[in-house]
């Protein structure tokens, strides 16, 4: 950690020092759900909390020439896929049966979905006299594909004359991702309290208890166990990374596998294979662990290196644009999510995770759905394992090609 003089004193944070303000946040996260009750009551994520706390603040300081801040957010990525891979561990025949319909039918309301949200963006642009293509910026673009798609469309646009289709992605994909992250409990309590749902999960159309990812041990946990479920795990992350990379390398049109999924396939695999021939003993207790701090840390990473100024360079159009978007997607949610996958608990916790959908990224619907089921004490592994496969990897199907269609009609 060190301080560079420039026309802005510069905070450089390292590997460690960035991973420990990282965990300070999260923290203070928890502190701040525990002071407040209010943000307990709507289901805040501590990650989400702390991670905006401290992308304000770099905001205020940022804008005030008081100080910036390098930070070094390499272990964001490993930490993502560590989460990920121990989600994996849920999936068991019984639970990925369960929700195979609710697979589909989840998968239908989002390719529903990445198309509206262009034909809105679009057709509000020309409404507001701007450049239609800036509407797709703001629609598919940025808000289902989040920062990824927005650093790799916005270039594209720009090469055919559409002047700010860069900034003005990445500055929407900031904002869905902060309106996302904050929005994703309130929806599910909403839904909650609102229709009187069970806190239970369902299976096959009868209320069952699918509480368990493996069998919870009796006793402490020694450091041998918790080695051994690390070096699983990390095999399983390493598998991942080899299965995207070769997935790439087929140059498929269109289709990308992220590292993550991959991890999280080979987890489910070995979970049944294990589920079988008993080849190991596993502890849930462990991967739980594991998979919370995954969670905390990478998602508290991942929104305290936004950078919120951008939406400053954002217009009035496009603001409004957003807001519009924002409220097509909870209605959207309201009248199609919730009603299409059976108004149930199960039905709830995918509710907050279609604002990850809808505005965020996979991360943001996750560290909602978890948030949901903390407050509950019940886990939806259904939940958990629908929306990441829809989010981060079927949706891309109709989504991608719909963005290029209106970028290549209107531009």
């Amino acid at each position: 950690m060190s301080f560079e003089l420039g026309d802005v004193l510069t905070l450089k944070m390292d590997l460690v020092s960035t991973t420990v303000l990282a965990g300070l946040l999260l923290l203070f996260g928890y502190w701040v759900k525990k002071k407040l009750p209010v943000f307990e009551k709507f289901c805040f994520p501590a990650a989400v909390i702390g991670g905006v706390s401290f992308s304000v603040l770099t905001l205020i300081l940022r804008n005030t020439g008081a100080m910036n801040f390098s930070l070094d957010t390499t272990l964001q990525a490993p930490l993502m896929l560590a989460f990920f891979t121990c989600v994996g561990f849920g999936g068991s025949i019984t639970v990925l049966k369960t929700g195979g319909k609710d697979l589909l039918i989840f998968l239908v309301c989002c390719w529903i979905l990445a198309v509206m949200q262009n034909v809105i963006g679009t057709g509000l642009a020309s409404v507001l006299d701007i450049n239609p293509v800036l509407g797709v910026m703001a629609g598919g673009v940025s808000l289902v594909g989040g920062h990824g798609n927005a650093a790799a469309f916005g270039p594209e646009a720009e090469a055919l004359g559409v002047t700010g289709a860069t900034t003005v992605a990445v500055a929407a994909a900031t904002y869905g991702l902060i309106v996302g992250s904050l929005s994703g409990g309130p929806v599910a309590k909403y839904l909650i309290e609102k229709f009187n749902v069970p806190i239970e999960v369902a299976s096959n159309g009868k209320n069952t208890n699918i509480s368990a990812k493996v069998s919870h041990e009796e006793g402490p946990i020694t450091s041998r166990s918790f080695i051994n479920h690390m070096v699983l795990i990390g095999i399983f992350m390493v598998c991942g990374i080899l299965i995207a990379t070769g997935i790439k390398k087929l140059n498929i049109p269109n289709f990308a596998l992220p590292q993550y999924v991959g991890a999280m396939f080979v987890a489910i695999i070995f979970r049944n294979i294990n589920d079988k021939f008993n080849l190991l003993k596993l502890d849930g207790r462990i991967i739980d662990l594991i998979q919370d701090i995954g969670l905390g840390f990478f998602l508290t990473m991942a929104i305290m290196t936004l950078k919120i100024w951008e939406l400053a360079d954002l217009a009035v159009p496009l603001i409004i644009i957003l807001l519009v978007q924002t409220v097509f997607v909870f209605i959207y949610i309201r009248f199609v999510y919730w009603p299409a996958m059976g108004k149930n608990y199960d039905a709830a916790v995918m509710s907050s995770g279609a604002t990850g959908v809808g505005l965020g990224v996979t991360a943001t619907a996750v560290a909602s759905m978890s948030a949901v089921c903390e407050k509950y004490n019940v886990t939806s592994y259904k939940a958990l394992m629908i929306v990441p496969l829809c989010c981060a990897v079927f949706i891309d199907i109709v989504s991608l090609p719909a963005i290029i269609f209106f970028i290549g009609y209107f531009a």
